[in-house]
């Protein structure tokens, strides 16, 4: 059957190559316009996101950007000391064990082959976020019509932030695997779905939440339960295999639960306080901007040549939680209560462990794999014939936040 034939075929090719052509464009056009920010130099001292000549490094722009330098340190270093590398990760190799290991070790391995980790790991984002994509058609025409599931897909594929599902960065591969465990288990599957959420544990600490939607997708067919208890127990191993390994190789069992405040600046609050912090710098941020350009507030740095923060990203990140809490609301009546149960521990751990100076950051990227948000958003799309405009709109700002995430800009 040919991809003409095919529906999921169809869909998925369009939607991946479609917007994958939009981020490749829009970032290597920004990069030859502006060229990069010197951030960039300070941040990686050893052009892990830059190893090839001028053309070459061009061509990567798009995928190849902040946290893609530590996934490509940890593939070739590991978690242990070093003597050169990364300016911001002293000997030792702490701030590199916030990095869960499973996407780096394939990077690992795929560079061996192909001879160069970031290729590698462009491809292992490709090649993930289209099996993501296919998962989620798949997975959405289990419950919705053929409509909905292709619009939920086009969403994805064209959300603003989306340039990350191509880029050196968990996102794609994180989806995949979650998007996998809780169709196998919409498919009787536990073993493998057990398997599937193993592995997205060891991608990154969020996995371990695939325990709540599989278990309440599991409870209602109480024949073999016990069975299906068994294998869900397999989904927290991934991280457990991680936290061991840095236990009995470096001493540092709970160093991913460390590094976040130590060297990113997350500072833990009460479950959700991160909304309330961000609405009230939104909301100055929006009236210094009303007021005028002399009271905006300058961009503060969260360490040396790190990523900054401005007032613009401040109220756009609360726009967007706005927008995440309305499709959440909109979904408690429409969705499976195993899919809005997983929207709100996804949330819940960004917005419990906030960004300083600004609470909300990052927080579009953590929020862009709960999955069920944009099953709720095709509904609203298809409900109001809004096809077109939306996916369109989408494109428009995606290929903005490409521009700026290509050229060192902090986006998110």
């Amino acid at each position: 059957m040919t991809a003409a034939q095919d529906p999921v075929r169809r869909v998925v090719w369009r939607a991946f190559w479609g917007s994958r052509l939009v981020v490749f464009l829009a970032g290597v056009v920004a990069v030859a316009q502006v060229g990069n920010q010197s951030v960039g130099a300070i941040y990686d001292p050893d052009r892990l996101t830059a190893p090839f000549g001028y053309f070459g490094n061009l061509l990567v722009s798009p995928f190849a950007r902040w946290d893609s330098e530590w996934y490509l340190a940890v593939a070739k270093w590991g978690y242990g000391p070093q003597t050169s590398g990364v300016a911001l990760n002293p000997p030792g190799g702490l701030p590199r064990m916030n990095f869960f290991p499973l996407y780096p070790l394939l990077i690992r391995i795929g560079g061996f082959v192909l001879r160069s980790d970031l290729v590698a790991g462009i491809l292992i984002s490709l090649v993930a976020f289209g099996i993501a994509l296919a998962l989620l058609y798949r997975l959405v025409a289990l419950d919705f019509t053929q409509e909905v599931a292709e619009v939920t897909v086009l969403l994805v594929a064209f959300c603003p932030m989306a340039f990350f599902f191509s880029a050196i960065y968990t996102e794609s591969l994180f989806l995949a695997l979650s998007l996998g465990a809780i169709y196998l288990a919409r498919r009787q599957r536990w073993v493998w779905a057990g398997v599937l959420g193993a592995l997205a544990a060891a991608t990154r600490v969020e996995g371990v939440l695939l325990v709540v939607p599989l278990a309440m997708l599991a409870w209602p067919q109480r024949r073999s339960l016990r069975w299906r208890a068994l294998a869900l127990a397999l989904v927290p191993l991934g991280l457990l295999a991680y936290l061991s390994y840095l236990g009995i190789r470096y001493g540092e069992f709970t160093a991913p639960l460390r590094t976040q405040s130590l060297f990113w600046m997350h500072r833990r609050t009460w479950p959700f306080g991160a909304a309330w912090k961000g609405a009230k710098l939104a909301w100055d941020g929006l009236r210094q901007l009303i007021l005028g350009p002399q009271h905006v507030p300058t961009l503060v740095p969260l360490y040396t040549g790190g990523p900054s923060f401005s007032a613009t990203q401040d109220i756009y990140n609360f726009l967007f939680l706005l927008l995440v809490a309305a499709l959440f609301v909109y979904g408690l009546r429409r969705l499976p209560p195993a899919y809005s149960a997983y929207t709100l521990l996804s949330v819940a751990i960004p917005l419990s462990d906030p960004v300083v100076p600004s609470p909300l950051g990052s927080f579009p990227r953590y929020a862009m794999v709960a999955f069920p948000l944009f099953i709720c958003a095709a509904q609203v799309v298809v409900k109001r014939r809004w096809n077109t405009p939306a996916v369109a709109a989408g494109a428009v700002l995606m290929g903005l936040f490409t521009a700026e995430f290509a050229t060192w800009l902090w986006v998110g």
